[in-house]
């Protein structure tokens, strides 16, 4: 295999505290990396780094892991550009929500969702992302849900299943039903081509008990919980998916002291979605009171076309530090580390001998520059699997 050697790097971000100065983002400074197929083989300071077939030059530059992004909804059609100029606008609108998505999903062939899935995927991947997590959830039918996830399996290891994204429009009437046929005859076309099972559990979507039976059919068929979690109203979602291992529960915005405990004494990451409370002006999740709790605290874009319309990390890593209490260290970790756990992953997030080899330079001498020079492009290189792909 074709080894490569990435020399003259003036900060390493590794997330292995046994590496350089033993903190946790394990920083080396004036670093090289080696690339050996699509595995990292070897990581030290400049100075003592071995030959390799080719060579890149980082002339100084931060470089960091590929982030994880492990919550987006990429399968879907059309946009809600209206709905947001309202919102932003101080105007009401009744157009539909999710249901304006899921008729535009509905109504588009497998190619065009494919193309728009593709689209959002190279975005995301300019921008630093080389693992990423998507979902179902704007079909709301047998074949629709199941199309879906097909789709989104050929582009990644991480699909998540979320029929029980809102109650069908075609079980308006009938959500018990609509919860039969999603543990049922739905989760069967679905699970082969998904590792989790996400419920939406919210007042207006589903309660506890509903959220409980999908998330047990789920599991029975393979598949691993997540949550969607207290995004909107405090609710019982965070403790659900705790005491049925989910991997991690998402949004986490409204939380009671028995919320933030038991996510702390857990296995279950608390993934936060700054994307989603910067485009609706909602409260946002309060990061430092679960960092400083205990809690694994994981950062995503939550991207979709209703309510997180952005692919960014950067910018999510810009928000969290501003508006929910966390560090530029502790962002970047969730971005990175805090994602792959979030995904139950140790072969990514990190820069160490053996995993993935997944590494975003960054046009700047400090990942503290990704919160320090919010929006401005400075990604410059990234490569995904040993392979350079942008």
């Amino acid at each position: 295999m074709t080894t490569t050697l990435i020399k003259n790097i003036g900060s390493l971000v590794t997330n292995d505290p046994a590496q350089g100065d033993g903190s946790r983002l394990g920083l080396v400074e004036d670093a090289a990396v080696v690339l050996e197929g699509d595995r990292i083989a070897w990581v030290g300071t400049n100075a003592t780094a071995p030959s390799a077939d080719e060579s890149y030059d980082a002339e100084g530059r931060a470089a960091i892991p590929g982030f994880v992004d492990s919550h987006s909804h990429l399968v879907f059609a059309g946009d809600r550009t209206q709905e947001f100029n309202a919102r932003m606008s101080g105007r009401s609108y009744s157009a539909g929500g999710i249901r304006t998505t899921v008729a535009a999903t509905r109504a588009a062939t497998d190619a065009e969702l494919e193309a728009n899935l593709l689209r959002h995927l190279h975005e995301a991947r300019r921008q630093g992302t080389t693992t990423f997590e998507t979902k179902s959830g704007y079909g709301l039918t047998v074949a629709d849900e199941a199309r879906a996830l097909r789709i989104a399996a050929a582009h990644t290891d991480e699909v998540t299943y979320l029929g029980a994204h809102i109650v069908s429009p075609d079980y308006a009437d009938d959500p018990a039903g609509y919860v039969a046929l999603v543990t049922g005859e739905m989760l069967d076309a679905c699970a082969p081509y998904a590792r989790w099972v996400d419920v939406f559990c919210e007042k207006g979507a589903f309660d506890g008990d509903q959220a409980r039976a999908i998330l047990t059919a789920g599991k029975a068929k393979g598949l691993i919980p997540r949550i969607h979690a207290n995004q909107l109203s405090f609710g019982p979602g965070v403790q659900l998916g705790v005491e049925l291992g989910a991997a991690s529960a998402d949004h986490c915005t409204h939380l009671t002291d028995a919320d933030v405990d038991a996510l702390a004494n857990s296995e279950t990451v608390a993934t936060l979605l700054p994307g989603a409370e910067f485009s609706t002006r909602a409260q946002w999740p309060d990061a430092r009171r679960l960092l400083d709790a205990g809690a694994t605290v994981a950062l995503s874009t939550d991207c979709n076309p209703g309510s997180s319309y952005t692919s960014s990390m950067p910018f999510c890593i810009a928000l969290a530090v501003r508006d929910m209490g966390m560090t530029p260290d502790e962002a970047v970790w969730s971005a990175t580390a805090g994602g792959a756990r979030a995904l139950r992953r140790t072969d990514i997030g990190t820069v160490t001998p053996g995993a993935r080899a997944d590494l975003a330079l960054l046009d700047a001498p400090s990942h503290v520059h990704l919160a320090y020079r919010p929006g401005v492009p400075l990604v410059s290189a990234v490569w995904q699997r040993g392979a350079r792909v942008a």
